[in-house]
């Protein structure tokens, strides 16, 4: 079974995702990379995202990573500690809404293995 089907599917995404920008937006490490984003916009992206990484769906249609995030690494110096504190804020996220440790380590794995793509390395 997916880690998709196991925390719950899209209602337990979308959750995680509102949850998740409430975190990033009041955080000081990462807040200013959204300044004049639609956020609407970016949490349909990340919704879409999350559950093609969790193993929700068979295919996704936004940017590859590299390409979403090059601009943010050109000319807003997206570095390793805005990627650890991107990782730290979902982590609360997922506890925040009583995801079971197993799976947040699941989902933590798939998310640490879009770190260089992120990057841009």
């Amino acid at each position: 079974m997916s880690v998709y089907k196991k925390i719950g599917g899209k209602a337990a995404v979308e959750a995680v995702v509102n949850r998740f920008y409430e975190i990033m937006l009041a955080d000081d490490r990462v807040k200013d990379f959204f300044s004049n984003v639609n956020m609407d916009k970016q949490k349909i992206h990340q919704r879409d995202f999350i559950v093609f990484a969790l193993g929700g769906a068979s295919e996704y249609a936004g940017q590859d990573m590299r390409a979403a995030h090059q601009h943010l690494v050109d000319h807003k110096g997206l570095s390793d500690v805005h990627f650890d504190a991107t990782f730290e804020n979902l982590v609360t996220a997922l506890r925040d809404l009583n995801v079971p440790e197993d799976l947040i380590a699941e989902a933590g794995k798939i998310v640490e293995g879009t770190r260089k793509e992120v990057l841009c390395q």
